[in-house]
């Protein structure tokens, strides 16, 4: 009975793991009913994450890869950052619907994001590959440099995309502007 947690989080790690491989998969292969690299750089272009096939490709990567080392427990300090600032990206694009995602809000987003920053923190448990590795990616300076290092990322990548649907939203207001002025 002792090793009830380490079950938990192997169980944890699977399931949010896998949704993670699922979602990433999605973007960079196509597979699983996804666009694929190409169409969902175009889709990430229009909601103003530029260049978009770059950042298809990173948010990609950030859930299959970080889905999959969260999965193995392996790297899980770098695992769980990585999926974390991953979800934050998808988080800002949900926001102004709310929280639910019944609406497109950013529930689901923020429940993986908090669910690998968790496992990230807390650790893989004994069914992992660190703790076969003797946590040699498992250790305090990584959490801490990991976790630094995607916070930075995101708020980057965020503030882009904000600065850019901004200046989207006024040239489009200029726009119709100036066709009414032409109209006058």
């Amino acid at each position: 009975m002792h090793h009830r947690k380490d079950l938990g989080l192997l169980a944890l790690r699977l399931g949010v793991g896998g949704v993670l491989v699922a979602h990433g998969t999605q973007k960079l292969f196509g597979w699983c009913g996804g666009d694929g690299l190409e169409r969902t750089g175009q889709a990430m272009e229009a909601m103003g994450f530029r260049p978009g096939r770059a950042n298809a490709l990173a948010a990609g990567l950030g859930e299959a890869g970080g889905g999959l080392l969260l999965a193995l427990g392996f790297a899980t300090p770098v695992a769980g950052a990585a999926a974390a600032g991953t979800m934050a990206g998808a988080v800002s694009v949900h926001a102004p619907a709310g929280f639910f995602a019944q609406s497109g809000g950013y529930e689901f987003a923020a429940l993986l994001g908090c669910s690998a920053a968790a496992l990230g923190i807390s650790g893989p448990g004994r069914y992992s590959l660190d703790h076969l590795t003797r946590h040699v990616l498992d250790q305090p300076w990584l959490i801490a440099t990991a976790f630094t290092m995607s916070a930075l990322t995101a708020a980057a990548v965020i503030r882009r995309r904000i600065a850019v649907t901004a200046e989207r939203e006024l040239a489009e207001e200029q726009g119709v502007i100036d066709e009414q002025e032409l109209a006058e």
